[in-house]
């Protein structure tokens, strides 16, 4: 199905031609028109799916045929978990058209600066949550007319505090209005908290869909922790990658190893959420332009960041949970194109790579570079130690001294 038969305005149209679209995804045709017949929505879909768009596209359609003369009031707002997807999600909007006046609201950068742009007049704001209730506590934010509630990635929001957040949030806005979710998992925390925004929510989940992973050749090296850094470079210098995303687990891995790819001569940063607002938005643009052919980055990188060309992705270190894993690879082999997912795994991750593949239903083969193969054997598995009655309280004792609180 073409753009042209998702009910879009001629001028939108063009714009997505000169944007580069083509036909829309799965996710698009099926959650387009049913946006603009003015449902709520529920949407589940895999990354890379082009979930941004099949809100965006909607959300200017109709904000521009309902248009009034005069200062632009606040039409939608849209609540994203990261700095990094709320300023993506603006600039998808100002990618399709310069009539709808976006503006971002994230932490990191002036507030003052924020609430200028806002008094100025605008039709949709983007934001993370903490920073939007910093700006409505000033009381200098209108959202009486705000006919458009989107939340956008809803299953990396499971933060602690952001139930709360929301309900705050919910308290400020009308409580007629048109609710879109969009997220590439609905775990059953993020369901309670799907029911707050709408009791008669659409849902649409794309299960045929081809995933995103299928693009994207996946291998495991088995190899010890002190080798990667120097397996890592092999790998990068062999198969000549210019733009390669590097996965760690901390923030302080993430400097120390850019540091040493930058003394072995490769032009390579660290990305993490310690760096400031500017800095973060620099090297990401600068990675974006090839400017940088190596980002260590730790999970901030892993969901919403569309970045074209990505040729690479490494796991230096694994994700914490599956669904992680996918989110990470997926930032490479988009819009059809062909990746690259390299896992580093030892002794100490290999039942945890298991899990990953049977969650993310998987299986691959395990490879041993040379010169670099796997040292040592596995550690003993150690029993653990029976519990000693007395030693902690039973349930009973915690509902008691609950009860007595």
């Amino acid at each position: 199905m073409p753009f042209s038969n998702l009910q879009l305005s001629p001028f939108l149209l063009e714009a997505i031609t000169e944007s580069g679209y083509s036909n829309p995804t799965p996710i698009q045709e099926k959650v387009i028109p049913l946006v603009l017949k003015g449902c709520d929505m529920m949407a589940q879909a895999q990354t890379g799916s082009g979930k941004t768009a099949s809100f965006v596209l909607p959300l200017i359609e109709s904000i521009l045929k309902n248009k009034a003369k005069g200062k632009a009031k606040i039409k939608a707002l849209v609540l994203t978990p990261t700095r990094e997807l709320t300023l993506q999600v603006a600039q998808t909007f100002k990618m399709f058209t310069q009539d709808v006046k976006v503006v971002s609201i994230i932490g990191g950068e002036s507030i003052g600066e924020q609430l200028l742009e806002i008094q100025k007049g605008c039709d949709v704001v983007v934001a993370t949550s903490g920073r939007l209730l910093d700006v409505l506590s000033k009381k200098q934010m209108n959202l009486s007319f705000l006919d458009f509630f989107v939340l956008d990635e809803a299953d990396k929001m499971l933060n602690q505090g952001f139930s709360e957040e929301l309900d705050s949030i919910l308290e400020q806005i009308p409580s007629k209005r048109q609710n879109l979710m969009f997220s590439a998992t609905y775990p059953p925390k993020i369901v309670t908290i799907a029911q707050k925004i709408s009791k008669n929510a659409v849902k649409v989940n794309i299960e045929d869909e081809t995933p995103t992973v299928e693009n994207i050749t996946q291998r495991v090296i088995e190899v010890n922790k002190a080798n990667r850094s120097a397996l890592l470079r092999k790998i990068i210098k062999e198969q000549q990658l210019k733009s390669v995303l590097v996965f760690m687990s901390t923030k302080r891995a993430s400097e120390n190893i850019a540091q040493k790819f930058r003394n072995h001569g490769f032009k390579a940063y660290s990305f993490h959420g310690d760096l400031e607002q500017e800095e973060r938005n620099l090297t990401l643009r600068d990675f974006k332009n090839a400017d940088i052919e190596i980002l260590f980055a730790t999970d901030i990188a892993a969901r919403g960041l569309h970045i074209e060309d990505i040729a690479c992705v490494v796991n230096f270190d694994l994700p914490r949970s599956a669904s992680d894993y996918i989110h990470r690879i997926g930032r490479t082999g988009r819009s059809g194109k062909k990746g690259l997912a390299i896992s580093f795994i030892d002794y100490d991750d290999f039942e945890h790579f298991k899990l990953i593949e049977k969650r993310c239903e998987v299986k691959l083969q395990r490879e041993q570079i040379e010169g670099f193969e796997l040292q040592g054997s596995a550690p003993a598995k150690k029993k653990g130690s029976a519990p000693v009655k007395g030693k902690r309280k039973s349930k009973k004792d915690k509902l008691r001294e609950k009860q007595a609180k």
